[in-house]
């Protein structure tokens, strides 16, 4: 019987049983389509070899520790992360605590000690120029010679280039979140960017407009621009539920300084506080606006309503890794 998905946080604690597996390893921060060209890559040595498939990669992300003080726009936080992997058919995804001290550890000491003893590898996937050990003197000559002494193989992938001959980054993919061009990060990510969150009480203004809204604080290093989108909801049990979201500051009813997502469902009466749930964003409608009282503001939540109903009743999954986060119940 097959092992079921797990997220594993110290390589010590592997099942026996996924040991010799083949592992792609990177920061994978968006899980995006060129991250994909190379986890497709190890899931097919994988197959193969019949052999585990598990994704390492290192939390908080290596920039986090590096430049503590440069606020990082994490696309990918570790639950949506490991969503994503295990919708790629992966068995397991390692991640390792980044430290001072992990990062001082040198190249050789990152594979005899992660990569052998901790996980003990017979294939190693990995983007061409991925580095690692202590100043980055490990990099893809280093990794391929200690294969080839130590007895594992090495697959080096080139960037991936979209449509437009473009190398497709997770950098270029924050810019585009952070103008509200979710539909353009779509085409890089190769799936409607999401995020997740708990549910949490608010002041129910929404409600008494007739407008009841899920809300959600998200990380403080989301820079998604504010705006009105069209959205879709899954709850913890795996049902699906359009509506149109708000992210931003309410500047017409309260203005305080904190974003807010707030999901307003369609066709929905229940109760969700307390629930993880995830909203995955089509389209932006509109900026955030400040109106003249709440009887224009109730009026132009209707038009957004309309307009995200028309837009939503026409989306098809991008790819089948679309299809199965955001379309599949």
């Amino acid at each position: 019987m097959p092992m079921p998905f797990r997220r594993i946080c110290d390589s010590a604690s592997l099942p026996p049983e996924w040991r010799g597996g083949v592992v792609a390893i990177g920061n994978f921060d968006g899980v995006h389509r060129g991250h994909q060209t190379v986890l497709d890559r190890a899931r097919q040595e994988a197959t193969k070899l019949g052999a585990p498939a598990l994704v390492l990669t290192f939390e908080p992300h290596p920039r986090q520790v590096i430049r503590p003080d440069v606020l990082l726009f994490r696309l990918t936080p570790p639950p949506l992360k490991a969503h994503l992997v295990e919708a790629l058919g992966f068995d397991a995804n390692v991640e390792l605590p980044f430290t001072p001290d992990f990062a001082s550890q040198s190249a050789e000491e990152f594979i005899d000690r992660v990569l052998l003893s901790g996980l003990g590898i017979r294939h190693v996937v990995t983007g061409f120029d991925f580095h690692f050990g202590k100043d980055r003197r490990g990099g893809p000559a280093f990794l391929m010679a200690a294969g080839e002494a130590r007895g594992f193989a090495v697959s080096l992938i080139d960037a991936f280039r979209d449509e437009s001959a473009d190398v497709i980054s997770s950098s270029h993919i924050r810019t585009l979140l952070a103008d509200g061009e979710v539909v353009a990060a779509a085409g890089l990510l190769g799936y409607r960017y999401a995020v997740e969150g708990e549910v949490v009480g608010g002041k129910q203004l929404g409600r008494t407009l007739g407008y009841p809204t899920a809300n959600m604080v998200l990380p403080a290093c989301t820079e998604l621009k504010h705006g009105i989108y069209a959205v879709r909801l899954r709850r913890a049990d795996g049902s699906l539920h359009d509506g149109v979201a708000s992210f931003g500051r309410r500047p017409t009813v309260v203005d305080d300084g904190a974003p807010l997502l707030e999901t307003h469902l369609f066709d929905f009466a229940g109760d969700l506080y307390g629930e993880t749930c995830r909203v995955s964003f089509f389209g932006r409608l509109r900026g955030e606006e400040k109106f003249d009282g709440l009887d224009p503001l109730v009026a132009q939540m209707k038009r957004d309503e309309a307009e995200a109903r028309a837009l939503l009743s026409g989306v098809v999954p991008l790819s089948p890794l679309d299809a199965a986060i955001t379309f599949q119940a």
